[in-house]
């Protein structure tokens, strides 16, 4: 007797992720529209002020670029404008995944309900002063590679004396190395003598994602280990791993490991369409992930959140 196997065609589960930026999205103004458009979001503003002790909103609104680039200034502000714009949305918020850029992953943490809104705020400001001071003890920075691929990013960073590490997978041919001045600098002219197109120091305060950060990993591990994680409406996509976690205490893990690894912003990405991501919408200032989406695969759709 012949059996004839049913055949079944398994369809991939279409599902909608939402990311969040880090540092360097900020600009002068941001999140005004949604404070004179909405009156939750003025209420959002203002106990974010009240927490943080000074008028964040006066600097967010009005500040110039140089005040928004203190960290202490500026994590906070990206926080808030991603956190409370996702507020604002209401019951049309229906993340499916979520992950976040660096610092974005706070933002993510309290969009899924891992975190309350005035916790995450108090972490990510704890975070800003102490990576600012970890910046204080040793000069340090951090630099953009682009156009090789990431192994030799890697083995030339091994190959230098003093602290240089990968430090951001951004997307293909996009990596940023972070480390000793010194030792960043000389790892820039060994990658354009091996073929970069572009190997160039970034305007920032010290060297993120990098060894340097570890007395700034262990002040926050402190502050971490005593915040409640609840359990997540969602997978979040953490840098550190690059794939789904549900478990809070792993998502603890994950957070304080996050300042000296790095970001694996690429393999993140890839992991969430391998689970089914089909459509990424940005939540927060710029359009910074959107355009790396577009340089990780082209065939998922990125777009950023309009209020009307």
């Amino acid at each position: 007797m012949i059996i004839f196997a049913e055949q079944t065609t398994i369809k991939k589960q279409q599902m909608k992720a939402y990311i969040f930026p880090g540092q360097g999205a900020q600009f002068s103004g941001m999140g005004l529209d949604l404070y004179e458009k909405s009156p939750l979001a003025q209420e959002y503003f203002e106990k974010a002020n009240n927490i943080l002790g000074f008028s964040i909103t006066d600097i967010m609104f009005e500040g110039t670029a140089e005040q928004l680039k203190e960290t202490k200034v500026t994590q906070p502000a990206i926080f808030l404008h991603s956190v409370i714009l996702a507020k604002v949305l209401g019951d049309s918020f229906q993340p499916e995944m979520v992950a976040g850029h660096s610092l974005g992953e706070l933002s993510a943490l309290v969009a899924n309900g891992v975190l309350s809104f005035e916790d995450g705020l108090q972490l990510v400001s704890k975070r800003a002063l102490a990576m600012q001071k970890a910046c204080e003890i040793a000069p340090s920075t951090m630099a953009a590679v682009l156009g090789l691929d990431d192994n030799v990013v890697e083995e030339t960073c091994a190959e230098i004396d003093g602290v240089v590490v990968a430090a951001n997978y951004n997307c293909p041919g996009q990596l940023v190395i972070s480390g000793e001045i010194e030792a960043v600098k000389k790892a820039c002219e060994v990658l354009t003598d091996k073929g970069a197109r572009r190997a160039l120091l970034l305007p920032v305060g010290g060297a993120f994602h990098s060894p340097m950060m570890e007395p700034a990993r262990e002040e926050l591990a402190a502050a971490i280990e005593a915040t409640e994680f609840s359990e997540p409406t969602c997978a979040v996509y953490q840098n550190v791993v690059a794939k789904a976690v549900t478990n809070p205490d792993e998502i603890k893990e994950n957070l304080i490991a996050q300042l000296t690894a790095p970001v694996k912003w690429t393999q993140c990405v890839q992991a969430m369409i391998a689970d089914g991501g089909t459509e990424f919408i940005e939540v927060g200032p710029g359009k910074v992930l959107q355009g790396l989406m577009r340089k990780i695969d082209r065939r998922v759709a990125a777009s950023g959140v309009v209020i009307d």
